[in-house]
């Protein structure tokens, strides 16, 4: 899978996880986006064709729900790992990796979808 993982969610053992996994892993600073909005992320990953994964659900909740409805669009798909207030519901870079397989092998269309991580793990 081609994955654009937005600012903050970018973790060295998480990038290295999905890459052994054979995926396509981009990240803000390789293209100069560092920093940005999420807007501008969602656009990236958009015209680059990856799917975007964040851990920032309520942004890219409603960027989804702009893109899908409001503007009849489309994108690659946005993968979301939620947090809870109880650390130990978290999950790790293992977890995520984990999800983002359980995801793929399941074959669920990715593509204009928002997934919670948290439910393929």
């Amino acid at each position: 899978m081609r994955l654009y993982i937005d600012d903050d969610s970018v973790d060295p053992s998480l990038i290295r996880l999905l890459r052994r996994d054979g995926h396509d892993v981009q990240i803000p600073a390789d293209v100069g986006q560092v920093g940005s909005s999420d807007q501008v992320h969602l656009a990236h990953a958009i015209r680059d064709r990856r799917a975007l994964l964040t851990r920032n659900h309520g942004d890219f909740d409603d960027l989804h729900d702009l893109v899908i409805s409001a503007a009849n669009g489309h994108h690659e798909g946005i993968l979301v790992v939620r947090y809870d207030n109880n650390p130990r519901n978290n999950m790790s870079v293992g977890d995520i990796a984990r999800a983002v397989r359980n995801l793929e092998k399941a074959n669920v269309a990715i593509a204009d979808s928002f997934h919670e991580l948290n439910h393929w793990q």
